[in-house]
């Protein structure tokens, strides 16, 4: 076990679940691991329906911050959820999980979005900010995505100031400062 130049303790590298592509093994990816073999084995999803590691890059006030969104599963071709990992707080996640699913797609909002911690979860409606579901079981099974697919809008993205202003939201959420020196 080392330690890198972050907060993160290095346990030496993994294998991804969804792509087999060797990444960094800490703490906060065993989870996102452990959230990718749930949503496959447990909640129903194709692998190929989930895309790992999507992100959104922002530069406001000389802060460049990479916004990583761990998986976004899909239907119809068209990106229904994106999730965001985190530990702690839920709440304080939310505003970053709706402001990414806002802006992730350029020809759409994506409708869902869920932030969860490894033990509990939400599920958030990206138009009104929303919790429809609590606890790990508000990550829904392939089957109730589908069932809700006929109810959910694909609402057309924000544009010009209201694209910026979810641009600077997840700018100001995402940024770390624990590590600087």
């Amino acid at each position: 076990m080392s330690e890198s130049l972050t907060h993160h303790l290095v346990y030496g590298t993994l294998k991804d679940y969804l792509t087999g592509e060797e990444l960094t093994d800490t703490d906060d990816e065993r989870a996102r691991q452990k959230l990718a073999r749930l949503m496959v084995e447990d909640r129903g999803w194709a692998p190929e329906e989930l895309a790992p590691r999507r992100f959104i890059e922002t530069l406001f006030s000389s802060q460049f911050v990479r916004s990583t969104i761990e998986l976004c599963a899909s239907l119809d071709g068209r990106t229904v959820l994106v999730v965001r990992y985190g530990p702690g707080s839920l709440v304080s996640r939310e505003r970053g999980a709706i402001a990414a699913a806002r802006v992730l797609e350029k020809e759409y909002r994506i409708p869902l979005a869920l932030v969860t911690n490894g033990r509990d979860a939400e599920l958030l409606d990206t138009g009104s900010g929303e919790i429809l579901k609590t606890g790990m079981e508000a990550l829904p099974t392939r089957t109730e995505a589908l069932a809700m697919l006929p109810d959910l809008v694909f609402a057309e993205p924000p544009r010009d100031k209201r694209r910026e202003g979810e641009l600077r939201i997840l700018n100001t959420f995402d940024v770390e400062i624990c590590c600087r020196r």
